[in-house]
Formats: C-alpha cells, structure tokens, sequence
C-alpha cells in the first residue's frame, strides 16, 4: 500500500467517526496484504466496534513505516563562572534561608521569619563576589521570582548558570530582563517589554548612575505611558534631580492628569533656582511678611489657574480651610532661600519669631504650626540640613533618672531626620528612645540606615527592657520588634539573651528575647561565614 492509499483509507477512517456509521459505510481495506488480512478478520457485525478496530490497525500500520527523525541538538552549556565558590558553611546557610525551615538544635519558633533574613545575605554574598552552588540556583531564581526586591542581588549572583537556566525555563524570564552590573545588554529590554515594577526599578537605577540618559528614556515613550504609569516614573526623577529636568517638568505641569501635574510641581519645588520657586517665592512675600518683630501670616484669598498649575489644588483635602491649605502648599513650595536672605535672620531665628493672624494684634498659634509645618515639608523637598536641624530641635536627654522635656519637632521628624547625616540621625534616634521610649519610635528607626550604629542598637535594647519591666505585652510593640531582628547590631546578642535569662519563665517576653537573641546570633553567625572566604 502506497502512502497516499494509506492516508486516503485514514481520512476515510475519520469522515466515517465524524458522520457516523448508520450514515456513512465503513471504508474496504484495498491496501497491503498483512492490513488487508488484519482487516478482513474485523467483525464488523457492530460498525462502531469494527470503526475502533480499524482505526487502531491503521494507526498502527502508519507508525510501523515511520523512520526516526533527527534528534534535538545538544543545547550549549552555560558560560564559565570564574568566581570562588560559596564557601561551604555560606552554602548551607543560604540552603537553609531559601527552605525558611532552620536545622539542628534550633527551631523555626525560635528565630524570626528566615525570609526576611534573605536580602541581607545576598547584599553580603554579592558584595563577597561568591558563586552559590548550582543545585541552589533553581530554588534562588524561584525566591527572587516571587519577590522583586530581591531579583538584583539574586540574579547577580546567580551569575552565568542563572541566566542560562532562565533561557530555558519561561518562569524565569525576568532574569533576562534584570539589570545588574554584568548584564548591561537586558537594559533596552527592560525598558520596552519588561513589566511596569521593573520599568521603574530599571529608570530608577538609571537615574542613579546617568540622569540625563534616565530622562532621555523616559521622554521616548512619554507621550505613550498611562497616567498612572506617567505619575510613578515621574517620582522617579527625584534620582539625581538637577536643574537639566526642568524644561521636562515644566512641561509636565500642563499634563492632562492633576496627580501628574502636583508631581511634576512637587519635583520642581525641590529645585531652589526654577521658574516654579521664583513664582512661589513671590507669593510667599504677600502671605507671610515680617511686621515689628513678628511673622504676619497673611493666606491667599483664591486660587488662581496660575497657582493651580503650579501644583496648588482648588480643594482642600484637609481639615483645615481652603485658604490655610493654599497658604501650606506655596510656602512648602517657596526655596528656603527666600526667608533667611529676604528677611536678614537665621533659620533659628525664623522659628523663634511668634506669629500673627491677618489682624495682626494677637499671636495665632494655629498659623504658626501651619507655617512651621509648611516649613519641615520644604526642608525635607530641599534636603536642607540646616532647616531639619533646626526644625527637629535638639535631641531629648536623660539627666540621671529625670527626662528632660524637648519641643515637639515640625512637620513629620521621621522625614526631617532622613535629611540629615546617618550618623547624626542614628545620634538623635538614640536620644529620643532613651527619653520617650518604643512607643513613637517606630517611623524614627526606620529611618536610620542598617545595620544601626552600636550606640542606637543598646539604646533600642534599653528600652525593651523599660518597655518589659512596665508591663506592656510585647505585641505593643510588634513593628519595632520585628525591625530589631534585621538592623539590630549582632552585638547586642549577649546583653538580648541576658534578658531573656531574667525575664519570667515562658512569658512572652521571656520567648521574645529568647527569639530575638537567636535571630542575631544566626546573622552573625551568616555575616561571619560570608566573610569566611575573605580572610583567607
């Protein structure tokens, strides 16, 4: 039987499945002897029956004459990995971060959420210049999968074997589109099919290195980008903002979207030279004017379509009115410049001068909040470290067992405090825990850069200590607990665990601090085997 004859009988085969039987006849076997003899035997008293059985004969008739195919070419391996390997207590170590279950005498119960752990092991085993084994790059490429704030260190480390892998396997496709030091070529694919987050993980990290390159990209696809997409990366600019985004963010102030249009005026503010502070500049000497020793705080009484182009909204969002909400927003907006040189005085001075209302009689003491508070956000805008300074007034101080009492800072301190120095921050930080405790400390810690300093790292376990001796649950405080397990200094460990030696026998804090000093004798012990290989 010829090939044609053999798929001819095969179409018939199927047009008689498809039709049926009761309307269509099974087809005659007229081909090779051996088929027609096995065909011949079908009893074909049930059609349907013979239908199957014929079907199955040809199938089998068809594959008999079929030669092998050539087969797969041998895929290339991956490129070479000059790096030293993980030493070998490093490789279990990042076995046991990426399982999130730990091995031997310790529990899972008994050291925070290993997770949470992983980011700082592979910061330090990017920076070391390790390659990690190759039976763990599946499961790392996996982890960085499901998190995005990992996938630089990761892919990074995961080298030449992680880039291969994902060429082979479509889960991991954004490895191919993760920039890291030696992958400059996945950089126009980021940008053009990558997925929004790493878009403006991508333009961000751009701005870092070349902020004119950054804009550049981003002025490409512009006119193309969501609002939504256009609002994100334009907070983006903030990276190596200069006075070379300016025109862009002038422009920016006419875009059709007003979250893009308040962005775009917030940027500029953060500009002392531009268009945009002058014009502020100039509204700010009407509403706030110094009269006989006092700040006279006069507030517009409308919101021009200038002042609403210039990032200014009609409608107060707050509680306060209108007018005190236009009055916070140009003054927010006004370079810092313009007060200490229009009026002659420090910013020291500034803040000790009282404040007046319009009627210029009484001191308001609303307006004078308003004003400082318009006066922290500018600070902050202008990463002015002189004005947060003198914003955020002096560090709160024990004297003996007495606390001193200090001024309530302006605006948010938190902010206030990123403004300035980590040292100094970590300094203040330090100060205000020995004086006002855990409770509002929260926002001010994280602003401190990790691992924190060895003098803030004892102030936070001092206060733990205050904060179990008072009674309070350790739930209280469970945002803080749960930072002190990644930024606290290792160090504290031995003072951790005295703690939890003298608390009450399986209370609460009893397993807090017993839990807290194994987390940090685990990251020691994984800061100590990272830098294993380094000494040697």
């Amino acid at each position: 039987m010829s090939t044609m004859h053999q798929e001819d009988l095969w179409e018939d085969l199927r047009t008689t499945a498809l039709l049926g039987t009761d309307r269509r006849p099974l087809p005659s076997a007229t081909t090779t002897p051996a088929l027609a003899a096995a065909a011949g035997a079908v009893d074909r008293t049930d059609p349907a029956a013979a239908l199957l059985e014929l079907a199955a004969l040809v199938t089998v008739h068809r594959r008999a004459g079929l030669l092998p195919g050539p087969g797969p070419q041998p895929t290339a391996p991956a490129a070479p990995d000059e790096r030293p390997a993980l030493p070998e207590a490093a490789a279990r170590r990042l076995a046991v971060l990426l399982s999130g279950r730990t091995t031997g005498a310790n529990t899972t119960g008994t050291l925070a959420n290993l997770a949470e752990l992983l980011p700082q092991w592979l910061a330090g085993a990017r920076e070391s210049g390790y390659r990690p084994p190759p039976a763990l790059v599946p499961a790392l490429l996996d982890a960085a999968r499901a998190r995005s704030e990992l996938r630089g260190d990761a892919v990074a480390l995961a080298g030449p074997l992680g880039r291969w892998l994902a060429e082979q396997n479509p889960d991991w496709a954004y490895v191919r589109r993760t920039v890291t030091d030696n992958q400059a070529a996945a950089e126009e694919r980021t940008w053009h099919e990558g997925l929004f987050a790493e878009r403006v993980t991508h333009l961000t990290r751009l701005r870092r290195s070349d902020p004119a390159a950054g804009l550049e990209l981003l002025r490409g696809t512009w006119s193309t980008e969501r609002a939504e997409d256009r609002l994100l990366f334009l907070d983006a600019l903030q990276e190596g903002l200069s006075e070379a985004d300016e025109p862009f963010l002038e422009a920016a102030l006419g875009d059709r979207s007003k979250n893009v249009r308040a962005t775009a005026a917030e940027l500029l503010s953060t500009l002392p030279g531009s268009a945009l502070g002058a014009r502020m500049a100039e509204r700010a000497g009407t509403a706030v004017r110094l009269v006989d020793g006092r700040l006279l705080v006069t507030p517009p009484t409308a919101c021009d379509a200038a002042m609403q182009r210039d990032g200014i909204a009609p409608k107060s969002p707050t509680g306060r009115g209108e007018r005190a909400w236009w009055f916070g927003e140009l003054v927010a907006a006004t370079p810092l410049g313009h007060w200490t040189a229009g009026f002659g005085l420090t910013h020291a001075q500034l803040l000790d001068l009282p404040v007046t209302g319009e009627d210029g009689d009484e001191v308001d003491d609303s307006w004078r909040d308003d004003l400082r508070e318009a006066w922290a956000r500018a600070a902050v805008r202008q990463h002015d470290a002189a004005w947060a300074r003198a914003l955020l007034g002096p560090a709160p101080r024990r004297t003996g067992a007495a606390r001193t009492e200090s001024a309530q800072p302006a605006g948010a301190p938190a902010k206030l405090l990123a403004v300035l120095p980590p040292a100094e921050r970590s300094a203040w930080t330090a100060a205000f825990l020995q004086t006002h405790g855990l409770g509002d400390a929260f926002q001010l810690l994280g602003s401190c850069a990790t691992p924190w300093t060895p003098p803030l790292s004892t102030a936070v376990v001092a206060a733990l200590e205050r904060a179990a001796g008072s009674g309070a649950y350790p739930w209280s405080h469970s945002g803080v607990l749960g930072m002190t397990e990644r930024s606290l200094s290792p160090a504290t460990a031995p003072a951790v665990e005295a703690l939890a030696a003298d608390a009450t026998p399986d209370s609460a804090w009893a397993e807090t601090f017993g839990r807290l000093a194994g987390t940090l004798r685990f990251r020691a012990a994984m800061l100590a085997e990272l830098a294993e290989g380094r000494t040697v």
